[in-house]
């Protein structure tokens, strides 16, 4: 098996959210650290017209970490797009990297990130495995949401710097296998 660089350097015993029964902004939070994840189904917590009322099963894995945190390449690769998805509820700034897994390309999409993070950024652009290639975004650059990086598998090249991060039930059975889970790479993190 392939090792890969942690692509946010999470504390041992790092909380594993539950978001099936939606998200509870009372909750007490043990860390400012936590994992969402990969294939939940996450009722009534996408709300903006974004979702369509339908889209709440979650394609990628949250990786919850304090604003400015450092969001490492789990393996050398290359720019492949950037940008910033705006609509209330979206990624914010979004970076889209290019990488290899055996003979196969995979691509990365690294959603909720601070304006930084695109800064200097060129598509082509190369990097080692390990280099700071973005870092987490605070509400007013990442969508609005609590910081936190969104990550997510692609095993199709995307045309533009968006991956849908949560799908309808009608579409699951196909997302699941063009957005494979991210532990390939992150390893066992729950």
């Amino acid at each position: 098996m392939d090792s890969f660089h942690p692509v946010i350097a999470l504390p041992p015993g790092t909380e594993v959210f539950d978001f099936t029964q939606g998200y509870d902004p009372d909750r007490q939070l043990r860390s400012g650290y936590g994992i969402g994840r990969y294939n939940e189904k996450r009722v009534g917590m996408y709300t903006t017209p974004l979702f369509g009322g339908v889209r709440d099963i979650h394609m990628g894995i949250d990786l919850g970490a304090p604003v400015g945190t450092p969001i490492h390449a789990f393996s050398a690769g290359r720019v492949l797009c950037f940008g910033y998805n705006g609509a209330p509820g979206d990624y914010g700034y979004t970076l889209v990297t290019e990488h290899r897994l055996g003979d196969r390309p995979l691509y990365a999409l690294h959603g909720h990130l601070s304006a930084r993070s695109v800064e200097g950024k060129a598509p082509g652009q190369s990097f080692e495995a390990g280099a700071v290639i973005a870092w987490v975004g605070d509400r007013h650059e990442n969508g609005g949401w609590n910081p936190h990086l969104h990550f997510q598998l692609c095993w199709q090249k995307p045309e533009k710097p968006d991956l849908p991060g949560a799908v309808s039930e009608a579409d699951r059975e196909r997302a699941l296998e063009l957005y494979p889970d991210p532990r390939l790479v992150l390893g066992p993190i729950y």
